[in-house]
């Protein structure tokens, strides 16, 4: 059931790409299509999981090239699936809004190409998701490198040459170092197959495994990123287009903390318990930095790009504190994240596309009807709302499962977590008193209409944002099992409490 999430995107991005003179159109109505089919191929997958399974289902596995312990072996449990479905709702958004981010009369350049990367990156991110092969896995995580890099490179602002070469290289040097570490397990453990299930990491002693442990490490680190390995981060979410930066910020960082959990903690949990505590001050720093940053900056969207980096530190916190509630909260913080974030980056294309700046000091009274921007205005504060763990809202779910798992762990560096929250709070404050509010410099600059069809996406991101938070049963009931079985192989003594706390929310 798993093999059409990798195979329908890819052969859609082969018949996009290679069928001569299609249309700009008829190259987006065949990514829609796809991207439909992958949607709901991906509903298909979430009615038949089974949510009382912690471990791996719907299992295929096809030897592949045996002599190197390399096969396609796919698998799906309760940590891949929420970030599967986030990644596939992701791809028919952009699909469907190529164009987001455009000035007026502006037009998408070479369609095919654009459309056909996309779904290239779907194939890949899906890939790595399901991949049970270490190799298979780098594979995937590979996969994705190259088509990220010419969305930026052709797609992209002023400086986009220099943010996709910087992009390619940390991400190149990422899969160098988890390729290092991934040969070193199979190798050093003596494993006669990379598979995942068959990898023993207990048989190596402890200094070679906090030496593979920190390969694995900073390669996730960088994808993720982490403070000091994320100054790939603003250039490239700053310099892509609109849609591009949806992908990057809503699929691509995902792979990295997705990467931290299911490899670091997955294959190291004895040496993940050491490092843990140095971790958690990477998160703490990560959050401060993050925040302080986006407060400086004035322009909204590399703001947008500077929480990134200070929300996924909560992920990281999460996973460090190694307990029931804060695991679930790192991995609903992925999922709420990638929903916020794609929504943020799609209002601020849509306000640069009309205004024609990102500058928070320029721009004002968004919300007053006479510039005919109130509906994106009213969307801008709820995702920063939303962004900032307002209650009601998915990050806040996802935040405070990540504070009450943690402090008692981690209690300062909780605490650090809980000051970045409020300085979300205060730089969206300043972003929607400076955008969307304010004194008007003029009375008759009416931007261009912003089209119903062009709110869709918006609207359909902020209901699920809504709803995940008023309903936070349907954020949370997908991991819940996984994570557990991930606590309880690090710390097989966990205390049930705080799962009973969640099953009573």
């Amino acid at each position: 059931m798993l093999s059409p999430l990798i195979w329908l995107p890819l052969i859609g991005a082969l018949v996009i790409g290679l069928v001569p003179n299609l249309s700009a159109k008829q190259a987006k109505l065949g990514a829609i299509a796809v991207s439909s089919a992958i949607l709901a191929w991906t509903a298909v997958l979430m009615v038949n999981f089974d949510l009382s399974q912690p471990g791996l289902q719907m299992q295929e596995y096809h030897t592949w090239i045996p002599t190197l312990g390399i096969s396609y072996s796919l698998a799906i449990d309760g940590l891949s699936l929420p970030l599967v479905a986030l990644g596939s709702l992701i791809t028919i958004i952009v699909a469907s809004n190529g164009e987001v981010g455009l000035k007026p009369g502006e037009t998408l350049q070479r369609p095919q190409l654009f459309y056909s990367l996309l779904l290239i990156v779907n194939s890949g991110v899906a890939g790595a998701f399901l991949a049970q092969n270490l190799l298979l896995f780098f594979l995937f995580y590979e996969v994705e490198l190259v088509p990220f890099y010419l969305l930026i490179l052709i797609w992209g602002g002023q400086k986009r040459e220099y943010a996709a070469m910087k992009f390619l290289i940390y991400t190149a040097i990422s899969g160098i170092l988890i390729l290092a570490a991934f040969l070193g397990v199979a190798w050093l453990g003596h494993s006669a197959s990379f598979d995942y299930s068959d990898i023993n990491t207990s048989v190596l002693p402890q200094n070679v495994q906090l030496i593979l442990l920190t390969l694995v490490l900073i390669g996730f680190g960088i994808k993720t990123p982490l403070v000091p390995l994320h100054t790939w981060l603003p250039d490239a979410y700053v310099e892509a287009s609109t849609p591009v930066a949806i992908l990057l910020g809503g699929i691509l960082a995902k792979l990295g903390t997705y990467g931290l959990v299911r490899f670091a903690l997955g294959l190291f949990p004895e040496t993940w318990k050491l490092v843990a505590p140095g971790l958690s001050i990477i998160a703490a720093v990560s959050i401060l930095y993050g925040a302080l940053s986006a407060l400086a900056q004035h322009d909204i969207k590399r703001m947008v790009a500077f929480s990134s980096i200070a929300h996924m530190g909560y992920v990281l916190l999460g996973a460090a504190a190694l307990t029931p509630l804060a695991m679930v909260g790192a991995v609903s913080q992925m999922v709420a994240h990638g929903l916020i974030l794609a929504l943020l980056f799609y209002l601020v294309g849509l306000v640069e596309s009309k205004t024609g700046t990102r500058d928070r000091d320029i721009l004002n009274g968004l919300l007053n009807p006479i510039r005919g921007l109130p509906l994106t205005s009213a969307l801008l504060i709820l995702a920063a709302m939303a962004s900032a763990g307002i209650p009601g809202l998915a990050g806040f779910v996802a935040e405070f499962l990540v504070f009450q798992g943690s402090f008692s762990t981690f209690p300062i560096q909780t605490l650090v977590a809980i000051l970045g929250t409020g300085l979300t709070a205060v730089y969206f404050v300043i972003l929607l008193n400076r955008t969307c509010f304010g004194k008007l410099d003029n009375y008759t600059a009416y931007y261009p209409r912003v089209k119903f069809t062009e709110y869709v996406p918006a609207l359909v991101l902020t209901a699920l944002i809504f709803w995940l938070g008023v309903q936070p049963t349907w954020l949370v009931r997908w991991s819940e099992q996984t994570t557990k079985s991930l606590v309880t192989a690090a710390i097989p003594q966990v205390e049930q409490v705080a799962f009973n706390s969640v099953d009573r929310s």
